[in-house]
């Protein structure tokens, strides 16, 4: 009894002895910057049977904390490893299981550890004790990858399975290397599967192959004009090669003077006789009448106020859009002079009625009128200037359109007159240069002709008191010149202004004493100068805000000075409603003409009787708009 009694003590020793070796040895990690090695003991013993099976679940570290970590529960059945019954009877044995190398993607601020945790599932054909493993603690260090990869692998030893034979430690050690060997395995499919997906595949080019022409095919029908086969089957003659001349649009009128032959009217009316000899015996206004005064605002602002617009005042006159306006300075009629872009001069007498029995239309040009002047010398003589670079004085006296100057290599812009009995003129062109006409000499040349600074020359105006003395607007700049120093090439300017930011319109002088200088430019601005002292800079007064886009399909805005108020400038307006504006030196606005239905269309083009208070504007459609107090009427 006592044998039995000590040997039954002694088997419950070594089996007390074998619980505590069957614990969990969790080893910690090494601290290693370079590889992590994580080590794994299952808690309880792993009864290998006849087929074991071990799943493999990856999870994510993430979003969680070592110390809170779990293994999955979730079954692989992809990833398992297969053993090989080797023995019939059951062994209880511990392994350590090696985890793989783990991924450790590091930023600046914080990396994301990715782990592996595996659940050992041991199932048997017979009915057996199925166990399942407790909550396993991972760690690992993180991975430099500058260093390199290595992997170390641990195998069963002789103190972890105690009482085993050397033939059981080897298979043991087998199934361990199996394991590892499978999930690397594992591991490099999925990475080759992965730079399959990142590679990009072209598909290679397939060359469409040209369909054979069959012998006897039936071609397509071919059009026998363009072949050039007559429809008889006869070849035609072959057409000369030389190049076709395209008519000019616009070509230019004979040299010489021109018939006055209105195109609305019959030459050969009496209604046109006429007219021309109204015309005609047009004299010269009285001194009294001419006599260069200014007038009070007070008075101005009156008689602006008494100026109407009618129905019998608004009339198309031209075929294309107004480029240049001019008022007769008489005192008895009311007759109106307009150019227009299709380079017709028109005229209407607004004395006369039915007032389309008024109005005569001419064609002396062939390109746009740029520029409109009546006489001061003879007010029966009208001057126009056009773009195709001729000067003409229609002749009411004589029934003719003359011509005073020609230049068929450039285009003409503008044109003043450089003494006051418009014996010489000074005309600019487009691309800058300016000639001198003297009208007593015979011929159609200029009498001198010189390049300014300007690279394009859009309005040329004279002082009206020291009439040696001219202004040039440009693109950007406008230039005051004396015509005594004019040289052929390379004219320095006396003054320059400046001041403006975009393209500039126009510059005039003020009509009575000169003292003033008004722009139009671009930048939506008109700017009043200084002008009194031309040997020293023109100091800036006044830049008065004005609309000025007028866009593509309008005239261009050209303020004018008033020839009986020259401190007022006339402007057409953008605003609604239409209306034309006057402004005064100082920036205010003087008066507003507002037509109601009778204007409701911008007036670009703007002229102002020198004496009486009549104003003309016109339209990109040809038509004149005439406001005149109610005695003119």
């Amino acid at each position: 009894m006592s044998e039995s009694g000590s040997g039954s003590g002694l088997a419950s020793e070594e089996k007390a002895n074998s619980r505590q070796r069957l614990q969990v040895k969790v080893n910690d990690c090494k601290e290693n910057q370079n590889i992590t090695y994580v080590s794994l003991i299952p808690v309880q013993t792993a009864v290998l049977g006849k087929a074991p099976k071990v799943y493999l679940a990856p999870f994510s570290l993430s979003n969680c904390k070592l110390d809170q970590l779990k293994g999955a529960k979730a079954l692989l059945e992809n990833n398992s490893v297969l053993c090989k019954r080797y023995k019939k009877t059951e062994i209880k044995k511990t392994c350590r299981v090696l985890i793989p190398k783990m991924n450790v993607t590091s930023c600046k601020e914080e990396s994301t550890l990715q782990k592996s945790s595996f659940d050992v599932h041991i199932e048997h054909n017979k009915p057996q004790h199925k166990s399942t493993s407790d909550m396993v603690i991972l760690s690992g260090d993180m991975e430099s990858s500058q260093d390199g990869d290595s992997d170390e692998e641990t195998t069963p030893g002789s103190d972890d399975f105690p009482g085993l034979s050397p033939y059981e430690r080897k298979r043991l050690r087998n199934i361990s290397e199996n394991a590892n060997f499978f999930a690397s395995l594992q591991l490099s499919e999925s990475a080759a599967r992965l730079r399959e997906m990142i590679k990009k595949r072209q598909p290679p080019e397939l060359k469409r192959k040209k369909p054979k022409k069959r012998e006897n095919e039936i071609g397509c029908r071919r059009s026998m004009r363009l072949l050039k086969v007559d429809p008889s089957g006869v070849s035609l003659p072959a057409t000369s090669t030389q190049p076709t001349l395209i008519a000019d649009e616009t070509p230019l009128l004979p040299p010489g003077p021109l018939e006055m032959t209105p195109e609305n009217q019959d030459y050969n009316n009496e209604l046109f006789k006429g007219f021309l000899q109204t015309w005609a015996g047009l004299s010269k206004t009285s001194s009294k009448n001419t006599e260069k005064r200014l007038s009070g605002i007070k008075s101005y602002k009156t008689n602006l106020n008494s100026m109407v617009i009618t129905e019998d005042t608004v009339h198309k006159v031209t075929k294309g859009s107004i480029s240049s306006m001019a008022v007769h300075p008489s005192e008895t009629r009311t007759l109106v002079a307009a150019g227009a872009k299709s380079g017709q001069v028109g005229l209407w007498d607004l004395t006369q009625q039915p007032k389309e029995d008024g109005i005569y239309v001419f064609q002396p040009h062939s390109q746009p009128v740029s520029c409109l002047y009546f006489s001061r010398a003879n007010p029966a003589h009208l001057l126009s200037l056009s773009y195709d670079g001729t000067l003409r004085c229609g002749d009411f006296s004589k029934g003719i359109f003359e011509e005073v100057y020609r230049n068929e290599s450039s285009s003409c812009s503008s044109f003043d007159f450089l003494a006051e009995d418009a014996s010489t003129l000074i005309v600019g062109h487009w691309d800058g240069n300016v000639a001198l006409i003297d009208r007593r000499t015979p011929g159609t040349s200029y009498e001198k002709l010189t390049s300014s600074s300007l690279i394009k020359l859009r309005t040329v105006h004279v002082h009206p008191v020291h009439r040696q003395y001219f202004i040039t607007a440009g693109l950007r700049d406008v230039h005051v010149y004396d015509a005594r120093h004019l040289k052929p090439k390379g004219s320095q300017p006396l003054i320059s202004l400046t001041e403006h930011t975009k393209s500039i319109a126009s510059a005039y002088f003020s009509p009575l004493t000169g003292n003033r200088v008004v722009t139009t430019c671009a930048d939506c601005n008109l700017r009043i100068f200084d002008s009194s002292c031309l040997s020293s800079q023109m100091p800036l007064l006044t830049t008065i805000r004005h609309n000025t886009i007028t866009g593509r399909w309008l005239t261009r805005f050209q303020a004018v000075w008033d020839p009986k108020q020259e401190d007022c400038v006339i402007v057409g307006s953008m605003a609604y409603p239409r209306r034309v504006e006057i402004f005064h030196e100082t920036g205010k606005r003087v008066h507003s003409f507002l037509g109601g239905e009778c204007l409701v269309s911008v007036c670009s083009i703007n002229a102002m009787h020198p004496t009486r208070y009549i104003l003309a504007g016109g339209n990109s459609s040809g038509k004149i708009h005439v406001f005149m107090n109610k005695e003119s009427c």
